[in-house]
């Protein structure tokens, strides 16, 4: 079974992830998805063969308008989510991250992702029209599943790589994994 599928049955079969994105669906964000541990943490929990899933800290919904780069409506977005979910969110307009991050301003989701620190966090999920799993991943999902926390070279900042992996503690949480910079 294909790396894809394999993330699409995971999620398919977890209530949590699946009622999350049908609530992220109804806001009818342009270009969005939910990234990062949202996917990244499954994936290593199943390889590591955990009992209990990795709670999430936060649910990252991510979507692109640059016609609205206001951060205050993605505090807005937030308060919607939290009526009808206890769950963390935190929501993201790629159109104005590049300005934190001093990157030349973004064109998309995908291209946002593609500026992340590690490239085993760059994967996303959404549900397409039809309520289909679709995968948003700049760098494919390969690496995903290879137990390895892999410097993007085009972040290229292994002092905030360095300190993510220990701030994360993601060693520790997963100790099969191997850092590759």
């Amino acid at each position: 079974m294909e790396f894809e599928s394999i993330i699409k049955d995971w999620i398919r079969s977890d209530k949590d992830r699946m009622r999350a994105l049908h609530l992220a669906s109804t806001l009818q964000l342009n270009d969005w998805c939910i990234a990062a541990g949202f996917v990244r943490n499954l994936v290593w929990d199943k390889l590591h063969k955990k009992e209990n899933p990795t709670s999430l800290n936060d649910f990252d919904l991510i979507y692109y308008d640059s016609c609205n780069i206001d951060s205050a409506q993605d505090k807005e977005l937030e308060m919607q989510l939290k009526v009808d979910s206890s769950q963390p969110w935190s929501v993201k307009n790629q159109a104005r991250m590049h300005i934190r991050n001093k990157d030349k301003p973004y064109t998309s989701t995908l291209d946002a992702m593609s500026y992340w620190v590690e490239i085993e966090t760059a994967v996303g999920v959404k549900l397409s029209e039809t309520d289909k799993i679709e995968i948003v991943a700049p760098f494919g999902i390969s690496n995903l599943f290879g137990n390895t926390i892999t410097i993007n070279e085009k972040r290229r900042k292994p002092g905030d790589f360095y300190k993510r992996i220990k701030m994360k503690n993601w060693l520790s949480q997963w100790p099969n994994l191997k850092v590759t910079a």
